[in-house]
């Protein structure tokens, strides 16, 4: 029996098999005279929401589950998945990041000045290697259209892409969230699909980061809609009343699946 089986069994005392051999669910294919109405909203996951915590624990990968950046990152050194880069300015997709960059992101090296042992009270320069830790990464962005497909009837969703945003600290003191890259959510799946995220409720009913995304087990808020200037509610609102806006962009899609029926 391969070592790895052995690992599995001093585990569980069975080797798990469903989710590492699952395979995405496929889109339903969609055609351009079925969609009447479409809206495209990018949106904020905080996982420092409870309800999120499954995307960001565990903080370090274990023997069974890695957290939503850990996935990323280790399908992006595989080279299963591709990041694309200049987050701020271009959620397009367009410039694709090459592995020195990716690498580069990664593992970062500093440095730093510490004493000379063999000379004390000398101090000398060394370099040190920063690797960006999953605990790191504190909030996504998510792009993704919202739609009414006349043929089926109902209000669906497309996730397009994510993009992980890296807490910045000043002297222990949380000053903003610094955009890495975007990633093709459809172009993730697969690797989604076979990667286990914790289940709160059945241990022997674990359920992937795929199916996290796909039935909307997650908490989030709105911060752009689609618009004319392409800002974002941050541009024009600030406070409750940018948490407002963010209900409004909500609601206003709740309705339009509301007011297509006629009772």
């Amino acid at each position: 029996v391969p070592a790895r089986l052995h690992a599995q069994v001093a585990q569980t005392f069975y080797v798990k098999e469903n989710t590492r051999n699952r395979h995405a669910v496929p889109y339903v294919y969609e055609r351009e005279t079925d969609i009447m109405w479409s809206k495209r909203v990018w949106r904020t996951l905080d996982l420092r929401e409870k309800f999120n915590h499954p995307l960001y624990y565990p903080e370090s990968p274990i023997n069974d589950r890695k957290s939503l950046f850990d996935i990323i990152k280790q399908g992006l050194l595989d080279g299963a998945i591709h990041a694309f880069d200049n987050p701020v300015f271009d959620d397009e997709f367009r410039v694709k990041m090459s592995k020195g960059t990716i690498d580069s992101l990664f593992v970062q090296i500093d440095s730093m000045d510490v004493e000379d042992p063999n000379f004390p009270g000398t101090f000398k320069r060394v370099g040190v290697r920063i690797d960006l830790e999953s605990r790191e990464i504190k909030q996504y962005w998510m792009k993704e259209d919202w739609y009414f497909d006349r043929q089926r009837s109902v209000m669906d969703v497309r996730i397009i892409g994510l993009c992980p945003l890296q807490e910045k600290t000043v002297n222990g003191a949380v000053v903003g969230y610094k955009p890495l890259f975007w990633v093709y959510f459809p172009e993730c799946r697969q690797l989604f699909a076979n990667s286990e995220v914790y289940n709160t409720k059945n241990d022997a009913q674990r359920c992937s980061a795929d199916d996290i995304f796909m039935k909307r087990m997650f908490a989030s808020f709105e911060h752009k809609e689609s618009n004319v200037y392409d800002r974002s509610i941050a541009n024009y609102a600030t406070g409750i009343d940018a948490l407002l806006e963010a209900e409004r962009i909500k609601s206003d899609i709740q309705l339009i699946e509301h007011d297509v029926w006629h009772f």
